[in-house]
């Protein structure tokens, strides 16, 4: 068994913004973008090459799809990275390890793989339609706004943390009283 490796977050937050600014640089400068980081539209791409397989028609016949095209780019690559880096972090420190039901959800709702699969796929659904209608996901909103110290960026972010931080106190609050 490896030993676990914790990250000290100031170098983690660090290298965050060092992988920031070269993400900037990259898609603005290299690739000619006048945007950076986002990944709802990725997802749906995505959702556009499995639906693709099933009707192509029906694709070649959707509103959305003839304005944005399903294809592979830049930020389906990213999306791709972030997976990948993520588990590679994950297996370098130790701390990769396949898990149906956190032990906190488990506390709290039980152990159900349906629940938590169905609540999962319902927060999915509800984060991806707040990004849509956002146009933008938070890292487009609050990470890239940040960076560019615009004041939509900050009230952003300032709105994910605190919707989050409710949602948590919400979910996971005891059950008949203080711990």
């Amino acid at each position: 068994m490896k030993k676990r490796v914790n990250w000290r977050p100031y170098i983690a937050g660090a290298l965050v913004g060092v992988l920031a600014t070269l993400s900037v640089i990259v898609s603005t400068q290299a690739l000619g973008k006048t945007q950076f980081l986002g990944a709802s539209t990725t997802f749906v791409r995505a959702a556009g090459f499995v639906e693709q397989a099933v009707d192509p028609e029906h694709v070649k016949k959707n509103p959305y799809f003839l304005k944005e095209k399903v294809k592979i780019d830049w930020q389906f690559m990213l999306i791709v990275g972030i997976f990948l880096g993520a588990l590679a972090a994950a297996l370098l420190d130790g701390s990769f390890k396949i898990e149906a039901v956190p032990p906190v959800w488990r506390e709290r709702f039980g152990g159900s793989i349906g629940l938590r699969a169905v609540a999962a796929f319902a927060g999915g659904i509800v984060a991806m339609f707040g990004a849509r209608l956002a146009d933008g996901c938070p890292s487009g909103h609050g990470l890239s706004g940040l960076m560019q110290l615009s004041v939509s960026g900050f009230i952003a972010l300032a709105c994910f943390f605190g919707a989050g931080a409710l949602m948590a106190a919400l979910v996971y609050r005891s059950r008949g009283g203080a711990r």
